[in-house]
């Protein structure tokens, strides 16, 4: 990729992570920011706004960090395994184990008495069904091959980047987090042939 599509890249990034930040934040706390449009406070308004671009930027940055050490890994994976069936097979494990874990393992340090661990079950299956759906369209768009390496990204990567939130289990924290890496490793992963073209 040229140095110009390199940034360009960069800077999308950082703009899908700023906006899904910012619209996911707001509908969070919607009652609380309501009166705000009603009476168009719009210092208020832009300050809460700058805050959301600036935490979402973090998050692509982070998004970002986690994409450069996903293409690693995977080259070196490939390396050293000599076989790409072999290395799917270890991702396919590492997607159930994560995918169980951020259900489990939650419930286990979090869960309350009386509590389902169902109740713990929505978020990684939502993980793993928006994953599958990423990984089938770069798919579609490059190669069968590609499937399982995509499906790694959308849940074990996107996981690992989603670990402060989880530390916390603040629920706002954990949507606000959550959704802009999603969109962040989504895009990265659709995107990034696109811009090494240009």
């Amino acid at each position: 990729m040229k140095s110009r599509g390199l940034v360009r890249f960069f800077f999308s990034i950082l703009a899908v992570g700023a906006l899904i930040t910012s619209i996911v934040g707001f509908a969070l706390k919607w009652g609380e920011y309501r009166g705000l449009f009603l009476t168009f406070e719009a210092g208020q308004i832009f300050s809460v706004l700058f805050w959301f671009i600036g935490v979402g930027m973090i998050f692509s940055v982070i998004s970002q960090m986690g994409f450069f050490v996903f293409l690693t890994v995977h080259r070196f994976a490939l390396e050293i395994l000599r076989s790409s069936s072999l290395w799917n097979l270890l991702q396919l494990f590492f997607i159930l184990f994560v995918a169980f874990d951020l259900m489990y393992v939650r419930f286990l340090f979090f869960g309350e008495s009386g509590e389902s661990l169902a109740g713990y079950a929505w978020l990684p299956v939502f993980l793993l069904i928006f994953g599958v759906i990423t990984a089938y369209i770069k798919q579609k768009q490059s190669s069968k091959k590609t499937f399982v390496s995509s499906l790694f990204l959308m849940v074990v990567i996107t996981a690992l980047e989603w670990f402060p939130a989880l530390r916390v289990n603040d629920e706002d924290w954990l949507y606000l987090m959550l959704f802009p890496l999603m969109a962040c490793n989504a895009f990265q992963l659709l995107m990034l042939p696109k811009f090494a073209a240009k």
